[in-house]
């Protein structure tokens, strides 16, 4: 089973986090008994479950790059103004 990224995870509601642990609980179980065509299915479960907490941190992602840029302009502004 393929784990999630720490900031991934971070953002997972409370509700998919859990959810979250239980599939990777039912992977590891499945992998123990070598099933792993079921394996596949709960691994394809999980990276659909993510893909919310994936946007929410591209999101931030773009709001920290549109900060940036805003604070650089701020900084081209003032140094026109000198």
């Amino acid at each position: 089973m393929r784990h999630c990224s720490v900031q991934v995870r971070g953002l997972l509601t409370r509700e998919e986090l859990d959810r979250y642990n239980a599939l990777m609980e039912v992977g590891a179980f499945l992998e123990n008994e070598q099933k792993y065509d079921l394996v596949y299915i709960v691994q394809k479960e999980i990276d659909i479950l993510i893909l919310p907490a994936i946007e929410r941190l591209k999101d931030k992602g773009r709001d920290r790059d549109r900060a940036t840029a805003e604070f650089l302009e701020s900084l081209q502004h003032i140094d026109d103004q000198q």
